[in-house]
């Protein structure tokens, strides 16, 4: 039985029309061949795409520039994982950078070994040590602008260059710096992976990912293994990030302008040891940021106070009317420990020698008046460090 058929209307909605229907039905066989086909442009089955789906991934395609619709997945690592896994075989090699996203590193140093595809995990602002790691068998290289949550700048142009140079997928993944910041294409990518979750929906309500290739037939097969791998993004998800693009640059200007009164503050607190902001001069890779980001810094601040667990655990509870988790890119400020959450799987010998001590946080700025976030920080540090 068909349902009836929407009222027609000499007007059109201002709000783009939720389309949760999982199955799209066509007048005959011929017509649904000619769908799978490509001769007619229509949706099947939602698993292999809906509009809600194209109408998100058509907005990032036009702010990153990909020359290709982009293809959403149902999560942010769902693009990184079809990416790697839909990309390469047993045999290949990849290089990633050694300050991933936690769970982006584990899939390099646990499940891609299990598969039989080699990984090294090298500092990707240090193009000679990426060189050298090269083999025969490399396929691709897989860095972030601003690393997670360390917020290291990767040599990208040396990068791009080199990956040019040996013939292998260029893949950036673009979260942290978003095309607001950041054009990976002009760059030399040729993929680009977003999650979604965080700064371009905004609002934590949304668990999103999009992947987008330069070559037509890489994308093709990115969209073909989504599709068989079950990464089905969720209509009202996708709606929902619709219109969390539609602020994205109000919010992202507001957070960032924010981020670096903080970092400024948080330098001048006693008993903070370290800040970590791209635009500060004491940054390692300030220049190279400078260079890259044009003043475009994004709105995530790490920072490093005195004490262990008991410090942070009292930090934490300081920050009063902030949230405390695991996430980045909401409305509000949040706070997270990478030691608790996110690297959480890495010895602490390893987060050390990635920088992370028990006493180190990473701060999602988001839009609040910034004298009154710098107030809260103050009390905050204070409750940690005396």
């Amino acid at each position: 039985m068909r349902p009836t058929p929407l009222p027609e209307s000499a007007s059109r909605p201002v709000v783009t029309p939720l389309s949760p229907s999982v199955v799209y039905a066509s007048d005959t066989p011929d017509m649904l061949d000619a769908q799978y086909d490509g001769d007619l442009h229509g949706y099947t089955y939602s698993r292999e795409g809906h509009p809600n789906a194209d109408v998100v991934a058509q907005a990032i395609d036009r702010m990153e520039g990909a020359p290709h619709l982009g293809v959403l997945t149902s999560s942010g690592m769902g693009a990184v994982s079809a990416v790697l896994l839909g990309l390469l075989k047993a045999g290949d090699h990849v290089i990633g950078g050694n300050q991933l996203y936690g769970r982006s590193l584990r899939m390099m140093a646990e499940d891609l070994p299990r598969l039989g595809i080699e990984t090294s995990m090298v500092d990707p602002g240090d193009v000679d040590a990426v060189r050298a790691a090269m083999r025969p068998e490399t396929k691709m290289i897989l860095v972030e602008v601003v690393s997670n949550p360390t917020l290291r700048v990767a040599d990208v142009l040396g990068l791009s260059a080199l990956a040019k140079e040996a013939g292998v997928l260029f893949v950036i993944d673009n979260t942290f710096t978003t095309p607001r910041a950041f054009k990976a294409f002009d760059h030399g990518a040729d993929i680009v992976i977003h999650s979604l979750t965080k700064l371009l929906s905004g609002h934590s309500d949304v668990m999103l990912g999009y992947v987008a290739a330069r070559d037509k037939a890489t994308n093709d097969r990115l969209r073909v293994f989504t599709v068989t791998a079950g990464m089905t993004p969720s209509p009202f998800d996708c709606w929902l990030a619709e219109r969390g693009l539609l602020s994205f640059d109000l919010r992202y200007d507001r957070a960032q302008a924010t981020a670096a009164v903080l970092a400024e503050h948080l330098g001048g607190l006693k008993g903070v040891k370290r800040v970590i902001y791209p635009a500060r001069h004491d940054h390692p890779d300030h220049a190279r940021a400078e260079a890259l980001l044009k003043g475009q810094y994004c709105n995530m601040v790490s920072f490093e106070i005195d004490g262990g667990r008991a410090a942070a655990n009292a930090f934490a509870r300081g920050a009063e009317g902030l949230n405390f988790a695991p996430t980045l890119g909401d409305v509000g400020t949040t706070i997270s420990h990478p030691a608790s959450s996110s690297h959480r799987a890495l010895t602490a010998e390893k987060r050390a020698e990635l920088g992370m001590s028990e006493g180190f946080f990473r701060v999602s700025v988001g839009l609040e008046e910034p004298t009154a976030l710098c107030d809260v920080f103050s009390r905050a540090v204070e409750a940690a460090v005396g």
